[in-house]
């Protein structure tokens, strides 16, 4: 299998303000071309696009492509989970199945575990729920996503060593993060003898738009190469990854991504020198590392687009005076003055990301609060 995977959850949109308007006409031929240049690996969630995303993938890749030109990955949503039970595990589960319009699921994944999640998967037995599912056909190869430490990761490999394959975040931002830990999360993979597939290569398209002196450095020493290649290929270049997922949101980062990985070539120590001083500058350009995932506005009261604003301030960092962000904030229907302080968000942060901190300095560069 190739290195380089479909991410479903960023697809395109015929109203930006709509995260169930996909264009499932462009998302056609994003499959299409995906495809025709021998790609295979799809991964979808119960959540993407506020559920649609795994019934865009039937009409747009199972309906029409034969079962065995394609890998499709989905997940269990232990979240939704928290507070139920064995039945509405099963239930799910059989949701994914006829939602994406096929009997079984290549890839089959626990959803975003912690060390609070893993306790509901414990209580639900949903390890051995899935190797179940796995004997009966349902599903091929069992993995988990995980955002958490190390140490936490090391204690779920060792309790469960049946799982096969283990979704970090990895990418050059977050290799030596001491909050995501991406290098040591990738080195208990591997001693544990577990692949990887790599989630948010390009942190939420962070890495896909530096800001300026990032973007030169790279430029310089390939000016051919595009942004998301430097991040996708340093994750790519790790022996013991499977697959590195690309959330495309457009025909032509399809064309781009494989473009430059069917013939890939991992980076060489002059490459990676230049990833690790790319991050050294990210870091210290006070943007939030906001990878506009959604998760914390699934239980905000107030609804706050959060991403928005993040991805609002972010621009204003890197990019000041490219256009109005002042005006863009203040126009949204609800925005970061709304804020009742619950704390909600901080918990199902998976960047570990003090959200009403930033919402605040956000209010207060954007805003009149």
């Amino acid at each position: 299998m190739k290195k380089l995977g479909f991410g479903c959850m960023r697809l395109p949109l015929t109203n930006p303000d709509d995260p169930t308007s996909v264009d499932l006409e462009q998302v056609k031929a994003m499959v299409d071309l995906f495809l025709e240049r021998r790609f295979t690996y799809f991964d979808t969630a119960y959540f993407y696009h506020k559920g649609t995303s795994e019934s865009v993938l039937k009409h747009a890749l199972v309906n029409r492509h034969p079962r065995t030109s394609f890998t499709l990955a989905d997940k269990l949503p232990l979240s939704s989970l928290k507070n139920g039970s064995i039945a509405d595990q099963e239930e799910i589960f059989r949701i994914q199945l006829e939602r994406c319009g096929v009997d079984y699921f290549d890839y089959y994944l626990l959803h975003n575990v912690n060390a609070e999640s893993y306790e509901t998967a414990q209580r639900l037995d949903s390890f051995s729920y899935l190797l179940r599912q796995k004997e009966k056909g349902y599903l091929c190869h069992l993995g988990f996503s995980f955002h958490d430490n190390a140490k936490v990761l090391d204690r779920i490999l060792t309790e469960h060593p049946e799982v096969e394959f283990v979704q970090l975040q990895l990418n050059y931002l977050d290799w030596e993060s001491p909050s995501v830990q991406s290098r040591l999360c990738y080195e208990t993979a591997v001693r544990h003898g577990k692949k990887v597939v790599v989630m948010e290569p390009v942190k939420g398209g962070k890495l896909a738009d530096p800001a300026p002196e990032v973007a030169q450095l790279f430029r310089s020493a390939n000016p051919s190469a595009s942004l998301p290649s430097w991040a996708i290929r340093f994750a790519a270049s790790l022996d013991q990854v499977m697959v590195v997922l690309s959330g495309m949101s457009t025909l032509a980062q399809v064309e781009d991504n494989t473009g430059y990985m069917s013939r890939f070539t991992p980076l060489s120590d002059q490459e990676q020198a230049l990833t690790t001083q790319a991050a050294e500058l990210i870091r210290g350009d006070g943007t939030v590392p906001c990878t506009a995932c959604s998760y914390c506005t699934q239980g905000c009261p107030s609804q706050i687009p959060i991403p928005t604003i993040l991805g609002l301030y972010n621009d204003s960092i890197r990019h000041p005076g490219q256009k109005d962000y002042r005006k863009e904030y203040q126009a949204l229907e609800v925005n970061g003055g709304a804020c009742v302080y619950c704390g909600q968000c901080r918990q199902a942060c998976p960047q570990h990301i003090d959200v009403i901190s930033a919402l605040k300095d956000a209010d207060a560069v954007l805003g009149n609060h």
